[in-house]
């Protein structure tokens, strides 16, 4: 099985693209779920059909859906939504409030994980085209499985001990959540790793960022891609959607041209390792599956729109970590990364990397983690942190 990831800024046509292409990967024979993770859901007006929260089959083999996140939160929060109106009940709060207090901030974006986790997990589908949110967004929820991981495997067992404890020793106060409402963040916790490890295998899912040819779009487009590489997501292709066609007798016309094709080399010198392909700027919009299954001959041609699996962003791996005469050298790869916006933090058994206000925290190999930092630089679309053994920590020899 294959998943593919379509975002871009808003307005740039992700929807079309991803649209687009599921129709072409089903009319080549393979079972596909064209998916829309956007709250601002679209992919019902570009396919121009009825859709709802289960796969509805729109074409031969294509089948097409849109998370309904408030429906899924009601059928896997239950418990954690009993207990925190509850909570908001014994202090006072007016409970249609407190029902709405209880929507935690970041369901949708959890939600929408955990359909796509069981659609993949189903093995009913050959691929998966996930219509994601703008950018901005899709960052937020593909950051998602990691953080949420991290805060479970070192906060959680802790509060849940301290829970447990304080129920056997108070005798009033405010409930304590049971081990009902436990049981169900913990089960969060395994799902969650469970689409951490489908999105970054790289035999299986890879991003497609979709852009216009406007210097705006590009400069966040390029931001996207050192995003997606620090968070170790792979990008496998660059849709350019919109391109005016050269030449033609209208100078404000043949002046947009002109700006597009600079920005277009400009596109192509910055994602020098990934394919870019163009959809030209079209006369009607490409709405119903017969406009999207051109603009999928136009954007691929013969070529299959599944694309090779495995394909990375830059030369080598995302994350490397090897000797480096009396120490030890941690690579990562940050394409298009900028040395400013560039931080890096030691917390315990953690490397803190923070690239243009998204943080990462890298859990350190056990050989990392008894050496000391000893200095970092970037280079060549790649962060190099060299690490020397702690005396303290490694034994006489």
């Amino acid at each position: 099985m294959r998943v593919l990831l379509f975002t871009g800024k808003g307005g740039v046509g992700k929807t079309t693209a991803a649209a687009a292409t599921g129709a072409k990967i089903a009319s080549r024979g393979s079972k596909t779920l064209v998916l829309s993770c956007d709250p601002a859901h679209s992919l019902a007006d570009a396919l121009a059909v009825p859709l709802g929260p289960e796969p509805l089959e729109v074409a031969p083999a294509l089948f097409a859906m849109q998370v309904d996140t408030q429906r899924r939160f009601e059928l896997r929060w239950a418990q954690v939504q009993r207990y925190l109106a509850g909570l908001f009940a014994r202090g006072g709060v007016d409970p249609l409030q407190a029902e709405e207090l209880t929507v935690l901030p970041g369901a949708d974006e959890v939600l929408a994980l955990l359909e796509l986790r069981d659609q993949a997990a189903s093995g009913r589908w050959d691929a998966l085209v996930v219509d994601c949110a703008p950018t901005a967004e899709t960052l937020r929820l593909l950051a998602l499985p990691e953080a949420l991981s991290w805060y479970m495997e070192r906060v959680f067992p802790t509060h849940r001990r301290v829970l447990r404890g304080l129920r056997l020793t108070r005798l009033g106060g405010p409930a304590l959540p049971g081990d009902a409402v436990l049981d169900a963040v913990g089960a969060l916790h395994e799902e969650l790793a469970e689409v951490r490890r489908l999105l970054a295998e790289p035999a299986v899912t890879s991003v497609r960022l979709v852009l216009t040819p406007e210097s705006v779009v590009v400069a966040e487009s390029r931001r996207t891609l050192t995003s997606l590489a620090l968070y170790g997501y792979r990008v496998d292709a660059v849709l350019a959607n919109r391109v005016f066609p050269a030449g033609g007798g209208d100078p404000w016309l043949a002046s947009w041209a002109r700006t597009q094709q600079a920005q277009l080399a400009e596109v192509r010198a910055s994602f020098a390792d990934i394919p870019v392909r163009t959809l030209g700027y079209r006369a009607e919009e490409p709405v119903g599956l017969a406009a999207l299954r051109e603009v999928a001959a136009e954007l691929y041609g013969p070529d299959d729109p599944l694309g090779p699996a495995g394909e990375t962003v830059t030369a080598g791996e995302l994350v490397t970590v090897g000797a480096d005469g009396d120490g030890y050298l941690l690579q990562v790869a940050l394409p298009l990364a900028d040395r400013d916006g560039v931080a890096l933090a030691r917390s315990g058994d953690d490397l803190v990397l923070t690239v243009d206000g998204h943080r990462r925290m890298l859990s350190l190999p056990s050989v990392l983690r008894r050496c000391r930092v000893d200095g970092a630089r970037l280079a060549g679309g790649r962060l190099a942190v060299r690490f020397t053994p702690d005396p303290a920590q490694w034994p006489a020899r």
